[in-house]
């Protein structure tokens, strides 16, 4: 009886954090059915890339080198190379990046705290065809759980800001950011304000139209 064998998935890495990038490249190298044809840090020269290598998956951060935008780079790939499977991975709170990435054509969308074994699901599965988003969270978020000063933070992570921006815009120190983070995930059983925030906008609880 003959072993399976799957098909190779050519990827190409798009990352700008040289330690995050290797990172990527040695762990998606080390599985049987990978193989990371090229690793680059400007989205800018994606589509260039993908002409010279032609993978069959593109792996793209939402912001790279030089400020060049991922989002921009997966409407082109996929408007010149509509075969080429496009991935848009991020760490960043911002609530509309998977609005846009639906838009620019990107297939899936995942977060980069995600665990390596989801990353691969998603990768082959939407190698297979698959599109894959981040889902509502399975329970309800009890906002009124949160103190005055939780429900004011977490506004302030929908608005985009960095924990240094809000360690700023409240005059208080970074540990104490970190405090309130860890609160609030504790309290609504999410493991990242990412996710938290897509959450939160998209339901209600927060509208980043309206300031208090």
């Amino acid at each position: 009886m003959t072993a399976e064998v799957r098909t190779v998935i050519r990827i190409m890495i798009v990352e700008d954090q040289t330690m995050v990038r290797e990172a990527l490249k040695g762990s998606l190298a080390g599985v049987e059915d990978f193989s990371v044809i090229a690793s680059i840090a400007d989205a800018a020269l994606a589509p260039l890339y993908c002409e010279r290598t032609k993978p069959d998956l593109v792996l793209m951060d939402v912001c790279t080198e030089n400020d060049s935008s991922g989002l921009d780079a997966a409407e082109i790939i996929k408007q010149k190379f509509p075969g080429v499977k496009v991935v848009m991975m991020t760490g960043l709170p911002e609530v509309t990046f998977v609005e846009r990435a639906h838009a620019a054509g990107a297939d899936s969308f995942i977060y980069k705290d995600a665990p390596l074994d989801e990353l691969e699901k998603v990768i082959r599965g939407t190698f297979e065809g698959g599109s894959f988003y981040p889902r509502p969270h399975a329970s309800e978020l009890n906002f009124d759980e949160l103190t005055r000063r939780e429900k004011e933070i977490l506004r302030l992570i929908c608005d985009g800001l960095s924990r240094k921006e809000i360690c700023d815009a409240l005059g208080i120190t970074i540990n104490s950011v970190k405090t309130h983070f860890a609160n609030i995930l504790s309290k609504t059983g999410y493991e990242s304000v990412a996710k938290l925030a897509i959450y939160a906008v998209s339901h209600g609880f927060i509208n980043t139209k309206i300031k208090p």
